[in-house]
């Protein structure tokens, strides 16, 4: 079963009490969810392997230690999980980014992939899917499901907000794939909605209604 991961780090919690807050205006909200994401994935990157190399600092020769070269691969569901690229990529910019969007069938309501853009060399990359709000876990399985289809063997997911159904899709349909949240909230309303939550997300991110 893939392990669920919920930081409590201060800085984290501090900045997703403004996400939180409705007050919270759309430039605001946008930067505060690239921060979260990044310590987010300061910790996510924690088991990144590394390897010794000698480089010459201004004193003396020095072995050091640097990234291994292991290939990692950031893969927003559009549109929301755009609001945590930049944030990722300012901490890891060799990281290559992938796109999957997804729309809900009007009659099943289930997710449909209706886009999916990913680096060539999939199979050698470890991803990480990313999505502010983890709600029904509809989005975050199909597009897990998109990755898998396409090759990729090591899967993580970062949402800011999760419910506990979502977590419990997710893990149920992949047990492989480990999940990150800077909070588990209490549960979904009888909209679908995250409680307390922080409203849309990607409504948030873009300014629109």
């Amino acid at each position: 079963m893939g392990k669920l991961y919920v930081f409590d780090h201060p800085l984290i919690q501090h900045k997703l009490s403004y996400i939180r807050d409705k007050n919270t205006g759309t430039k605001e909200f946008r930067q505060l969810v690239n921060e979260v994401a990044a310590l987010m994935a300061f910790e996510v990157t924690r088991d990144l392997p590394l390897k010794e190399v000698e480089i010459e600092t201004p004193v003396e020769k020095a072995t050091v230690k640097k990234l291994s070269g292991k290939k990692l691969g950031l893969v927003p569901i559009l549109r929301a999980g755009l609001g945590m690229v930049d944030g990722i990529i300012d901490l890891i910019p060799a990281a290559k980014v992938g796109h999957v969007g997804l729309y809900r069938d009007p009659k099943t309501l289930m997710p449909v992939e209706y886009y999916v853009k990913l680096p060539s060399d999939v199979e050698e990359r470890d991803f990480l899917v990313l999505d502010p709000m983890l709600a029904t876990g509809g989005s975050a399985v199909e597009a897990i499901n998109s990755l898998k289809k396409r090759g990729a063997k090591n899967i993580k997911l970062l949402c800011i907000c999760g419910a506990p159904e979502g977590v419990k899709a997710v893990q149920d349909a992949h047990s492989d794939v480990d999940i990150y949240l800077a909070a588990l909230d209490e549960k979904l309303n009888d909209h679908g909605y995250i409680v307390p939550g922080l409203g849309d997300a990607g409504d948030r991110l873009f300014g629109t209604k």
